[in-house]
C-alpha cells in the first residue's frame, strides 16, 4: 500500500506522536507552540484524516478522549517527501545535492557518509 502524502499540518501532528508517543488530540494541540496553536477542532479533524489515510491509528480510549499512535514510521514519511522532492526534477538529485552544497546544508562528513552508504548499494547489487 503506497504511503499517504502528508500536508504540513498534518506532518506536524505526525511529529507530536512520533516525539512524545501515544497522545490524544488535546494533547497533539498543546504540543504546538501557543503563538501558532491550531482551534482544538481544526487538531481533532486533521486527526480523523490522518486516521482514515492510515497515517495513525485509535489505540485505547479513557473517559471521551481517544488516544492514538503513529501507524507510519517518520523515516517512511521523509521517504516519501524526498521522492516527492525528487520527482519535481525529474528524479534528478544532482539538482537538489549542488544546492545543498552550495548554501552549506550538506557537510564534507555528510558527503563522506552518502558515499560510504553509495559503495555498499553497489557492493549488494
Amino acid at each position: 500500500m503506497p504511503l499517504p502524502k502528508l500536508t504540513k499540518l498534518e506532518l506536524q501532528i505526525m511529529e507530536a506522536l512520533w516525539t512524545r508517543g501515544q497522545c490524544s488530540v488535546r494533547e497533539i494541540q498543546e504540543s504546538f507552540p501557543e503563538k501558532k496553536r491550531p482551534a482544538y477542532t481544526t487538531v481533532q479533524t486533521t486527526v480523523y484524516r490522518l486516521e482514515v489515510k492510515k497515517a495513525l491509528r485509535r489505540v485505547r480510549k479513557i473517559s471521551t478522549a481517544l488516544i492514538f499512535e503513529a501507524a507510519m514510521s517518520r523515516e517512511a514519511a521523509q521517504r516519501r517527501l524526498i521522492d516527492e522532492l525528487l520527482s519535481l526534477f525529474g528524479g534528478h538529485s544532482r539538482p537538489i545535492v549542488a544546492h545543498l552544497i552550495e548554501s552549506g546544508d550538506m557537510t564534507l562528513d555528510d558527503i563522506r557518509e552518502a558515499e560510504k552508504l553509495l559503495l555498499q548499494r553497489e557492493w549488494v547489487d
